[in-house]
């Protein structure tokens, strides 16, 4: 697979972006995403000052009744620092979930003759979308160590590494809802040079606020039609497997 045909591929998606259907997945997967980390934070804050209590005794000061609070607002602050970390994660995450609605809505707008497919097992969604965020996650954290260790070298492993996790996990959910995950696997790995050179396309937006939050979509729909165009390339049927 050329250059071309990746850069086809995204452009193709970047074009479906005003689709009202990659809209709903994008809000849908914000706003849970907010829920989340607003029950997350109140949880911990809550859990906080039921384990302190009312009241605290310390050495040389006695009894203290605002212990409980100065914790609560100190977590409270720590959760809003850590959550403009995460947001992009895990929205990318609960995103992910919602993903196979962006292979559908690529799929009636550019390949309508394809047959309808059940799509992938709801299981299946909520275990790529956690993988999605775990990867995300990790990968980044080690990122920015690297850069703050070896700054020359930060660059080039973000986009490397990213480039590597995005094209499995973008080109796995493209291609099983067709072809059934077994398939999928030995797909990526029979082409795996082509999809880590497409993830590394994707990843250059994570370096974009706002921007980011919406590479989960762009990347569904591009391994949507790199997956596609492979098929159609190796005369292969993109039908679900009997």
């Amino acid at each position: 697979m050329g250059d071309g045909m990746i850069l086809t591929s995204f452009f193709k998606a970047l074009a479906q972006l005003d689709d009202s259907r990659f809209r709903a997945v994008l809000w849908r997967g914000i706003g849970l995403t907010l829920l989340l980390l607003g029950a997350v934070t109140a949880l911990l804050v809550w859990g906080v000052g039921w384990l302190v209590g009312d009241a605290v005794t310390l050495p040389l000061l006695g009894e203290v009744q605002w212990v409980d609070n100065v914790l609560s607002w100190a977590f409270l602050a720590l959760m809003i620092v850590l959550s403009v970390f995460l947001m992009v994660p895990v929205a990318s995450g609960v995103v992910s979930m919602f993903l196979d609605e962006v292979a559908e809505a690529v799929e009636r707008r550019h390949y309508p003759t394809l047959p309808k497919v059940a799509g992938t097992p709801l299981k299946d969604e909520i275990i790529d979308g956690l993988s999605a965020m775990g990867v995300l996650i990790v990968a980044n954290i080690l990122a920015i160590l690297l850069t703050l260790i070896l700054p020359i070298a930060g660059l080039p492993v973000f986009f490397a590494v990213n480039g590597y996790l995005l094209g499995r996990e973008y080109f796995t959910v493209a291609a099983m809802r067709r072809v059934g995950r077994k398939r999928a696997l030995e797909l990526r790995r029979r082409h795996g040079v082509a999809i880590w050179l497409a993830g590394v396309l994707m990843a250059a937006p994570l370096m974009v606020p706002i921007l980011n939050l919406v590479v989960p979509i762009l990347g569904a729909a591009t391994f949507t039609h790199i997956f596609h165009r492979l098929q159609a390339k190796a005369g292969e049927s993109a039908h679900p497997p009997g």
